[in-house]
């Protein structure tokens, strides 16, 4: 698989085109998305032979947000800027619910094939399928679910000995403060206009 003395050259460049992506999508390049189609498919191999079954799942996700990020940006001349919204305590309250008793549903499921992580590795797919809707429809509260999301990977990424995998999240979860913080003060202006 490509380990030496510890070093997965996959997980490195997955890890690596992971940065790529998010430096290019901050900057707005549509080139991005291609940085994460290759990243989410090189994780998928990662994943799977880290016996993460959902997260090598969830790489099939991101590899087809990619795809559809990709003509949103390519063919979408309109690109009109939409509003940072919230969501109400109850649709919360329905949401994290939800979340859960998929949970355990697929957690009890995947515990057949000898997964170690089944119901951590299950609430962390189906919060990032919902929570990357979320983000989608720009709703300012994703980036708390990404901050628990990104947290209970780290430990995952940790205890399956994917290091460099481990260090994005932590980068990640940096970037989820920066990213909460910023949406908040143009959820803010908003109000005011």
């Amino acid at each position: 698989m490509g380990i030496v003395s510890g070093f997965n050259l996959y997980e490195f460049l997955g890890m690596v085109l992971a940065i790529f992506y998010l430096i290019l999508a901050i900057r707005q390049n549509i080139l991005c998305w291609y940085a994460a189609f290759i990243s989410s498919a090189i994780y998928l191999f990662v994943f799977y032979q880290a016996n993460l079954y959902m997260e090598a799942l969830l790489q099939l996700f991101y590899a087809m947000v990619a795809i559809y990020g990709w003509r949103q940006w390519k063919y979408n001349e309109k690109n009109e800027d939409k509003k940072i919204s919230t969501l109400d305590y109850k649709t919360h309250f329905l949401l994290i619910l939800l979340i859960l008793m998929l949970t355990l549903i697929v957690g009890f499921y995947i515990n057949n094939f000898q997964e170690e992580l089944p119901y951590l590795d299950s609430f962390t797919t189906i919060a990032a399928i919902f929570t990357t809707f979320m983000v989608a429809k720009k709703i300012l509260e994703n980036w708390i679910y990404w901050a628990i999301i990104d947290t209970i990977s780290i430990y995952i990424y940790f205890q399956k000995e994917l290091y460099l995998t481990t260090f994005l999240f932590l980068f990640y979860l940096v970037l989820v403060f920066i990213g909460y913080r910023s949406w908040k003060k143009s959820w803010k202006l908003q109000l005011i206009k």
